[in-house]
C-alpha cells in the first residue's frame, strides 16, 4: 500500500487502484496526482481487501486480469462488505466474458477499456464520485426524515402550533426528496449519453450516430407528448443501443453490415443480445435494454433475435429501428452507399409493412423534417423521379449527387430538354440509377398531364 498525498481531510474521497502489473499502477498514479481524492494502492485482491478493512474508500478501480483473486472476484467481495463502496474494472475490447461477470456477480458501476483515453478516465472516476456523494446525499436526507417524523409524534400530543410549524417543515424536507429523486433519475440519463459519446469515440466522426439518434428519438417523444417514464427508456436505448459493439474489431464496426461476412454476420446478429446482458443488471435500464433487444426485430417477423412480428415488437424498438436505420444509412453502416437524409427517409417508406412498422413511417419522417433542415421528402410538392420521368422545367428540390459522390446539380436547378438527356445518358455510362427529388411548377405538370391524355 501507497499513500500519495497529505492527510485526508473528512470530506476527500479515497480511491483505491488494484493491478498486478506496477506500470500500470505508476501510470495511473500520475494521470490522477493532484485530482481531489486520496489514492490508494494495490498490486493484487487480497492485499486490496486488507486495506478496505483498515479504512474507508469510497472507490475500487481494479484491473479484470490478475493472479489469484482476479477483478470479477475482487469487486463481488467488495460488493458484500462493503456495498457503498463504488465499483470499477479496468478490462480490454476483447473480454466481454470478464465484463459481464463483473456486473452479474460484483455489479460494477463501470468499466473502462483498455488502452484507456485519459480524459476518459478522469471523467468516470469523477463521475463515479460525484454520483456516490449524491447518494450519500439521498439517504442522509430520508434519515432526517425519519427523525423528524419522529419529533413530530412527540409534539404532536403538546403543542398544536408547534406541530404545523414542523409539518410545515417535513413538507420542505419531502419536497428536496423529491427535487434530488428526480435529479437522480435525470443523472442516469445524462450519464447513459456521457458514456455512449465516450464509446462512439472508437469510431471516426463521419460513423458517429448515437448523439444524433438520442436527438431524433427525444423530438419524437417531445412531438407526440410520450410520458416522461417512455422517452428516459428510449432516450437511454437511444444512447447505448450499441454498446453490444465494443467488442468488435474497428474494422468491423465500420463496415456496412450488407457487406459483412458469414461469420461476422453472425456476430452482428448477437450484438442486441450482447447489449441487453451488459444492462439488464442495473435496474434503472431495465426496460430500455428490452427496447435494445428487439430493436433489429422486423414488422413481417424476419428480424433478430426473437423473429417477433408486428404488435409483438415492443413500440420503443419499432420506433428505436426507424432511427437507428435511418441515421446508419446515412452514415454507410448499413449499405455500402451513404445515402442522404431523403435517399434514408425514401428507403423507410419503400419498407414499410415489411421491415418497419407501416403506421410509425410517415409519423417519423414528419418529425425528421420538422428536426432536420436538409429533409424535403415531407413537402407534399416535392415528387420522387426516375431520369426517365424528367422533364424540361423540373427544379431540383436538393442537389444531386453521382454514385461516387460527386455532385452533378446544385439545389434549383431548373432543367431542360438537353439536361435531361444528359443526366439519362451519365446514369447509363456509370451503370447507375438515380433518384431525383424535384419540384414541378403547375405550368409543366398541366404540359405533362395534357400529353398523357
Amino acid at each position: 500500500m501507497e499513500e500519495l498525498s497529505a492527510p485526508t481531510p473528512a470530506h476527500r474521497p479515497t480511491v483505491l487502484l488494484v493491478d498486478d502489473e506496477e506500470s500500470i499502477l505508476n501510470s495511473l498514479r500520475r494521470l490522477l496526482r493532484g485530482q481531489p481524492y486520496d489514492l490508494l494502492l494495490a498490486t493484487s485482491g487480497a492485499q486490496a481487501l486488507e486495506i478496505l478493512a483498515q479504512q474507508p474508500v469510497n472507490l475500487v478501480v481494479s484491473d479484470a486480469r490478475m493472479p489469484g483473486m482476479d477483478g470479477a472476484s475482487l469487486l463481488a467481495h467488495v460488493r458484500e462488505r462493503y456495498p457503498a463502496t463504488a465499483r470499477i474494472m479496468l478490462t480490454g475490447y476483447a473480454d466481454p466474458a470478464a465484463i459481464i461477470k463483473a456486473i452479474n456477480d460484483g455489479q460494477i458501476h463501470r468499466y473502462i477499456s483498455k488502452p484507456w483515453n485519459d480524459e476518459e478516465l478522469q471523467l468516470i472516476l469523477r463521475q463515479s464520485l460525484e454520483h456516490q456523494h449524491s447518494e450519500q446525499e439521498r439517504e442522509r436526507l430520508e434519515r432526517l426524515n425519519q427523525v423528524q417524523n419522529e419529533q413530530l409524534k412527540l409534539l404532536n400530543s403538546t403543542l398544536e402550533k408547534h406541530v404545523a410549524a414542523r409539518t410545515a417543515e417535513l413538507q420542505q424536507t419531502a419536497d428536496m426528496l423529491d427535487l434530488a429523486y428526480e435529479e437522480l433519475k435525470h443523472s442516469y440519463v445524462t450519464g447513459t449519453e456521457v458514456f455512449s459519446l465516450l464509446a462512439n469515440l472508437r469510431l471516426p466522426p463521419a460513423k458517429q450516430t448515437n448523439r444524433q439518434i438520442i436527438e431524433l428519438v427525444r423530438s419524437y417523444c417531445k412531438q407526440h407528448g410520450l410520458d416522461e417514464a417512455t422517452s428516459r427508456d428510449l432516450t437511454m436505448a437511444a444512447a447505448l443501443y450499441n454498446v453490444g459493439k465494443l467488442s468488435w474489431t474497428d474494422a468491423m464496426m465500420t463496415t456496412p453490415s450488407d457487406l459483412l461476412r458469414h461469420t461476422e454476420r453472425e456476430r452482428y446478429r448477437g450484438y442486441p443480445k450482447q447489449s441487453e446482458s451488459l444492462l439488464m443488471t442495473l435496474d434503472p435500464m431495465k426496460d430500455a435494454a428490452r427496447l435494445i433487444l428487439h430493436h433489429q426485430e422486423r414488422w413481417d417477423g424476419s428480424g433478430f433475435p426473437d423473429r417477433l412480428k408486428g404488435e409483438g415488437i415492443p413500440f420503443g424498438s419499432r420506433l428505436l429501428k426507424l432511427a437507428v436505420d435511418f441515421v446508419e444509412l446515412q452514415r454507410g453502416l448499413i449499405l455500402e452507399r451513404q445515402m442522404n437524409s431523403d435517399e434514408a427517409l425514401l428507403y423507410l417508406r419503400q419498407y414499410a409493412g415489411r421491415l418497419y412498422d407501416p403506421d410509425l413511417v410517415e409519423d417519423f419522417i414528419l418529425v425528421c423534417a420538422a428536426f432536420l433542415s436538409d429533409v424535403t421528402l415531407a413537402d407534399p410538392s416535392v415528387k420522387v423521379l426516375s431520369t426517365r420521368d424528367l422533364a424540361a422545367g423540373m427544379i431540383l428540390a436538393r442537389n444531386l449527387n453521382a454514385d461516387n459522390g460527386m455532385l452533378l446539380l446544385n439545389a434549383g436547378k431548373v432543367l431542360s430538354a438537353l439536361l435531361v438527356e444528359k443526366l439519362i445518358a451519365f446514369e447509363a455510362m456509370e451503370g447507375g440509377k438515380y433518384t431525383i427529388f424535384v419540384k414541378v411548377p403547375e405550368e409543366v405538370e398541366a404540359t405533362l398531364k395534357a400529353l398523357g391524355e
